[in-house]
């Protein structure tokens, strides 16, 4: 599989304690894994860009500590995630175009402290 950071896909993370999140995107870090939240535009990075402590490994699904990452699934898959990716899914639809470039979220990303597969990193 890919690496973490050229994964577009939404994501899932599932903690330690059994809660499933969906996520917009993730980034190798030094110190683990930088995930930005669903919606993590309209927000202050603050609020909405969360670092995930421990070593990163696999290559999909991927591990940080006891959480464990890996690209959602189909409705038959993941339903009990629909809840929160179709209103996700819904925005983007209609609002694509206020969704930042892959150009800029990369460089968001580095900004934040993040190593990416291409190299780049602050």
């Amino acid at each position: 599989m890919a690496s973490i950071d050229t994964v577009t896909a939404p994501l899932v993370i599932r903690f330690g304690d059994g809660m499933e999140k969906v996520v917009a995107r993730a980034f190798p870090h030094p110190r683990g894994l930088v995930f930005l939240d669903l919606f993590w535009h309209l927000g202050r990075p603050d609020e909405t860009a969360h670092l995930l402590e421990g070593e990163l490994r696999g290559d999909g699904p991927w591990r940080v500590g006891d959480a464990v990452i890996r690209v959602l699934g189909c409705a038959n898959t993941d339903p009990h995630l629909q809840e929160q990716f179709l209103p996700w899914k819904r925005y983007l639809e209609e609002h694509g175009d206020q969704y930042p470039p892959e150009e800029q979220i990369r460089e968001i990303a580095v900004r934040l402290g993040c190593i990416l597969e291409s190299g780049a990193s602050p």
